[in-house]
């Protein structure tokens, strides 16, 4: 079985010929949705090693693209292992978007497609998205399951009054949030008022089917 930990060396060092035979290896080898759940993993270590060197200044804002063009081609190709189960499953519905003044969405997006694969119905709002916005979709939808994400340090704060208005809009009592991203720590999810935080996309898929498992059980 190949060695998915070399995954996040060969990504953090933008080896991007090296990354596509990795995973085309990967696909012929019969892999499981867990196998893909560890490559995945392994993909977002390799993007924290490129935001470690981004931070020292050993690369530059084309790396972060480039290292993110990279990580959306490894999607793509195990994209058909993802789905495989999405079909059999039913877990929930979740809200997911990137908060007001922040316009990452590479995480989010990553989270979106594990989710799906996962039998979850996820309704992304996309980036930059105001409070009344999650407002609005969370009364259209009913979600079992709210999912604010942002990069940058400001983000805590629009998670912050999102949660607020949740709050204020008396939708906050029937449903779990979950907030995401660089930023957020357990300080960060007391202050904000959200149920758990993650800073690793599978970390806080386990999270969410694990309250869905809880919830279906009551």
């Amino acid at each position: 079985m190949i060695d998915i930990s070399k995954l996040s060396q060969i990504m953090g060092d933008l080896d991007d010929d090296t990354v596509i035979q990795f995973v085309e290896d990967f696909m012929k080898s019969n892999p499981t949705p867990e196998d893909a759940d560890q490559l995945m993993t392994a993909a977002q270590e390799g993007m924290a090693i490129v935001g470690d060197r981004f931070e020292r200044g050993d690369y530059f804002v084309g790396d972060l693209i480039y290292a993110g063009e990279i990580l959306a081609d490894v999607i793509d190709m195990i994209r058909p292992i993802l789905s495989e189960v999405s079909q059999e499953l039913n877990r929930g519905k979740i809200v997911l978007g990137t908060v007001k003044g922040d316009l990452h969405d590479i995480g989010k997006n990553i989270f979106r497609i594990m989710a799906e694969a996962e039998g979850f119905e996820v309704h992304d709002i996309g980036i930059d998205q105001p409070v009344e916005a999650f407002v609005e979709k969370v009364k259209e939808i009913q979600p079992d399951i709210v999912g604010l994400s942002g990069v940058l340090t400001l983000a805590l704060d629009a998670m912050r009054l999102t949660v607020d208005g949740l709050k204020e809009a008396g939708l906050r009592d029937n449903l779990k949030i979950i907030i995401g991203g660089n930023p957020v720590s357990k300080d960060a999810n007391d202050q904000i008022g959200s149920d758990a935080f993650t800073t690793n996309a599978a970390h806080g898929l386990n999270i969410c089917k694990e309250w869905m498992e809880e919830k279906n059980n009551i």
